[in-house]
């Protein structure tokens, strides 16, 4: 038989860190103690009462099933409230807000939705390799914008002036920036839904990061009118310890939802309820959940700088999320992660993959704990591998 993959396969590569954890996956079974400081997946656990609300819903009988598309009424006004809370934006939960699978597949979602072969996608270089991913899949076609150290990595609008009206179709944002920790602030995206309001471009703002070293939390729908023509993503992943659980969220005017919801409805048969009723729990959680998180990601940062010192890496402190930035002295960080992979067995994630404007940087994730990063560093400063 010659049976081949579709055609839109052959427009993405298999995602950078599922290969890269092959790899390493490989190197274990030879034997080796890698200690991986690459994906950002926490290594927290959720706070206890999630965990137990979890449990007690799980042990009823008739918790099992299908759930709606649209998820739990209690699980939408939940986020509701939350983001009325800590983003001041206020919502209707039956109209505006959609429950996700996880964020990720949200970005899917809405790429299916919303663009058609040959669309224009405004792209953010560096940025998360799956908006790129998901404009391909989806028969459209990338275009990125620069985000430059010069301008602390920032969006320099001016750069972006010759786009014409209805030339592009949906543009992605994301602040606290992934991977660089950079922020933004209200005037700023203020200017960005002007302009893009201009030439007809839907904005979406993946937003998983806001809790994470940040207490400026911003939402782009807190400018006013921004649902009319902007949908915000946010996640569970980073903020509630939940990666694994897969709890998203889609946010934006009821006519951009149920665009959302034809396609989602297609792909998935709802939540399992238990983790819906979960999820309403941990969005309850009150500011200390957030300050003792952060207690943890602050005295982790410290190591990882440590150990972008004794690479001889520059870069600044003011980075919020959940990684730290670095330029490498020399060279590309492929080489570097390469080279400091098999000489340490310490795995750093070459910046490279996040767009060329990556291509001389490194990125440590902050879900190490402190004694392992501490581990990696005597590793690096002892065997004296970097050579100027």
């Amino acid at each position: 038989m010659n049976i081949s993959p579709s055609l839109r396969i052959g427009t993405v590569e298999e995602y950078y860190f599922s290969s890269k954890l092959k790899q390493i996956a490989g190197m274990r079974a030879e034997g080796a103690d890698i200690i991986n400081l690459g994906i950002g997946s926490p290594d927290l656990p959720p706070h206890p009462e999630v965990i137990e609300t979890l449990y007690q819903w799980a042990l009823k009988p008739d918790t099992h099933g299908y759930q709606s598309y649209q998820g739990r009424p209690e699980l939408r006004q939940a986020f509701a409230q939350w983001y009325l809370k800590y983003f001041k934006v206020a919502l209707d939960p039956d109209k505006e807000i959609l429950p996700l699978i996880g964020s990720k597949e949200g970005i899917m979602h809405i790429s299916m939705a919303f663009l058609n072969p040959g669309d224009l996608v405004l792209i953010p270089d560096p940025g998360y390799p799956t908006y790129s991913a998901a404009t391909k899949l989806a028969g459209a076609k990338p275009v990125s914008y620069d985000l430059l150290p010069q301008n602390n990595w920032q969006l320099d609008l001016d750069s972006l002036r010759h786009i014409e009206k209805d030339e592009i179709k949906l543009m992605w944002i994301n602040f606290p920036h992934m991977p660089t920790g950079q922020t933004t602030n209200m005037e700023f995206l203020k200017k960005l839904l002007t302009w893009a309001r201009d030439r007809n471009i839907l904005v979406c703002n993946d937003n998983p990061y806001s809790f994470i070293l940040n207490q400026n939390y911003v939402s782009l729908l807190a400018v006013p009118g921004a649902k009319d023509q902007a949908i915000e993503l946010n996640s569970m992943s980073k903020a509630q310890n939940m990666a694994g659980w897969r709890v998203g969220v889609a946010i934006s005017n009821p006519d951009f939802i149920n665009h959302i919801i034809r396609f989602k409805s297609n792909m998935d048969s709802g939540m399992f309820l238990p983790v819906q009723m979960a999820a309403v729990k941990a969005l309850q959680l009150d500011e200390s959940w957030y300050n003792q998180l952060n207690e943890t990601y602050e005295e982790r940062k410290e190591a990882a700088c440590q150990i972008m010192d004794a690479l001889g890496c520059s870069y600044t402190r003011d980075q919020q999320g959940m990684f730290i930035w670095a330029k490498v002295p020399q060279g590309d960080g492929f080489s570097w992660s390469d080279k400091i992979l098999n000489n340490t067995h310490v795995f750093i994630t070459p910046g490279g993959i996040f767009g060329k404007n990556g291509i001389p940087y490194l990125r440590i994730s902050l879900s190490t704990k402190v004694d392992t990063m501490q581990k990696a560093l005597a590793r690096i400063i002892n065997h004296k591998w970097v050579e100027g």
